[in-house]
């Protein structure tokens, strides 16, 4: 079928409703398998890859010898809704690629999700959960999972939103987690004032206090994102939560992997608006539509402390994504889903959705070396960065430009350009793991 990029939550969009909207899409076409791939550059001309693939792209199995699998950890994963099917799915997910049966709890803090029926918005986001969690796994294969589910509706102004900082605050104040991640957005420019979200930190501040660490997917459209009806702006914006100050931003790169994991060509900043193999599998047609990891400033939050070091980047405001991994359509990652809606079955799937989950997984990893929850990780990976710690990984090759057709003409939104150091597109960078997490605790734990 054609390729769908998952909608917003089904709402009419009126000036004061914010959409929380995944930053995850995939193509209609399902598999009985797991494409190995060799099997999807033949069938879609673009790659995909599996758990091992992955595991050994960021250096996991130093990690797993010395037994940090993530034991004893628990990651938490916010998504409106759920997925009705996903004990079933991450156990077909966990048998095809011989990983461990995940400790996997469901949650409703925030109220009783309604009946699973089947439509876009409803297959989207379990869609969502479904990438979420199967990766989050794939990277720490013996942490906790748990699901924390929420009744989007509207409410004061804004969708979804209150219930997600409802249900986090939840988390943190019932010690359920060590590292939230949130694989969704909505652009700033979208709520109806500054004060307006700024009064939704509230799960933020509570994590930030508690010391739980607040991963979010920085976006899929580039430069640019959704506005509060149906386009995109025709002009750089960012999305929150990934540029709030007390949560990471995490942005996507596109990795090129053998068969064995092993690198093929170093990572790049994620943009697959002008590939056109990608845009036929994910959009249906030859674009170019914007299809690149979110990065810019922030237009409500000042330039934190932590990024002092890199104004001359992001001036005096607030610049995402702190950090990258894995996001690219033309290197997407297999996931299995069984939910009413779409066929069940494999699919590869991308996006910004991934890259915040790998990450969780890795911060698991790091949470179970230090024996407790990291908190915020944001002055500890600027320090990183500074210091030039070996388990940073530079991106220095890239772009998050987008262009697009909008109302019949074609747009151009000028993102930022990777380089080294610190930039707009990538963060700090990447990671290699077997270096990246014994670093990070000792970074965090000496308050760097």
């Amino acid at each position: 079928g054609a390729a769908t990029t998952v909608p917003a939550a089904g709402v009419a969009p009126s000036p004061d409703v914010v959409r929380t909207h995944p930053a995850t899409a995939h193509a209609g076409a399902a598999s009985a398998l797991p494409l190995t791939t060799a099997q999807c550059q033949r069938h879609y001309r673009i790659a995909c890859y599996g758990p091992a693939q992955l595991q050994a792209a960021y250096g996991l199995a130093p990690l797993y010898a010395r037994g940090v699998q993530g034991q004893g950890t628990t990651i938490a994963v916010v998504d409106s809704f759920g997925s009705p099917t996903i004990r079933h799915d991450l156990a077909v997910f966990d048998q095809a690629y011989r990983l461990p049966a995940a400790k996997l709890t469901v949650i409703q803090p925030a109220g009783k999700v309604p009946p699973y029926d089947g439509t876009a918005n409803r297959a989207g986001w379990a869609g969502e959960t479904t990438l979420d969690v199967e990766w989050a796994h794939a990277m720490a294969p013996l942490a906790n999972i748990v699901v924390v589910a929420t009744p989007t509706s509207e409410d004061e102004g804004t969708t979804g939103f209150p219930e997600i900082v409802r249900a986090e605050e939840y988390v943190v104040d019932h010690h359920l987690a060590d590292v939230i991640s949130q694989s969704f957005g909505a652009t700033e420019e979208t709520f109806p004032s500054k004060e307006a979200l700024l009064a939704l930190r509230g799960a933020y501040v509570d994590a930030y206090r508690h010391g739980v660490t607040v991963l979010a997917s920085s976006g899929d459209s580039g430069a640019t994102d959704a506005t509060a009806t149906t386009g995109l702006y025709t002009r750089p914006v960012t999305s929150w939560p990934d540029s709030d100050p007390l949560v990471t931003g995490v942005g996507g790169t596109r990795l090129s992997l053998a068969a064995n994991g092993a690198r093929t060509a170093p990572d790049v900043v994620w943009n697959d608006t002008y590939d056109t193999a990608a845009q036929r599998y994910i959009e249906g047609d030859d674009g170019p539509n914007a299809l690149a990891t979110g990065g810019g400033r922030s237009t409500v939050f000042d330039r934190p402390v932590y990024q002092v070091r890199v104004a001359s980047v992001v001036g005096d405001r607030r610049g995402v994504p702190d950090i990258a991994m894995s996001g690219s359509c033309a290197g997407a990652v297999n996931v299995y889903q069984s939910f009413a809606g779409q066929p069940a079955g494999w699919y590869p799937t991308c996006g910004t959705s991934e890259a915040s989950p790998l990450f969780a997984g890795i911060v698991a990893l790091a949470a179970q070396q230090a024996g407790h929850p990291l908190g915020l990780l944001n002055p500890a990976l600027y320090s990183m960065a500074e210091t030039h710690a070996p388990g940073l990984v530079d991106v220095t090759r890239g772009d998050n430009t987008v262009s697009f057709t909008q109302h019949g003409k074609p747009v151009t939104v000028h993102g930022f350009t990777a380089g080294p150091g610190y930039d707009l597109a990538s963060g700090v960078g990447t990671v290699n793991a077997a270096l990246f997490v014994p670093e990070l605790v000792f970074y965090v734990d000496h308050r760097f």
